[in-house]
């Protein structure tokens, strides 16, 4: 008796470890999504257009950029449906946004 329960706790304490893993993937994906939108901010309010693209290719796969002036402030909002580890799992959708005052020319 003791061992059918044994092997379900274990089994209980795998899954839980592995959707862990998950849930840390999916933070480490939102992190890099905000340093995105932070990079891209700033040198997009310092006008160095290069330094933009450059970060632009290395954000995260399939992420979505927008940037935009207002007034005096530069937004850049990143997105990602965010599917780590196989298609077959559920997509979580993140986003990151991060606002720099624009520097002057």
């Amino acid at each position: 008796m003791v061992t059918a329960e044994l092997a379900f706790a274990s089994i209980g304490a795998a899954l839980a470890c592995v959707l862990l893993a998950w849930v840390l993937a999916l933070v480490g994906l939102l992190l890099r999504c905000q340093a995105t939108a932070v990079e891209v901010a700033r040198q997009e309010a310092r006008g160095d257009k290069e330094a933009v693209a450059r970060v632009l290719a290395e954000r995260p796969d399939r992420a979505r950029v927008a940037i935009s002036h207002d007034g005096d402030r530069v937004r850049v909002r990143v997105e990602l449906a965010a599917r780590p580890w196989a298609a077959w799992l559920p997509t979580v959708p993140l986003t990151a946004t991060a606002a720099v005052e624009q520097e002057p020319a």
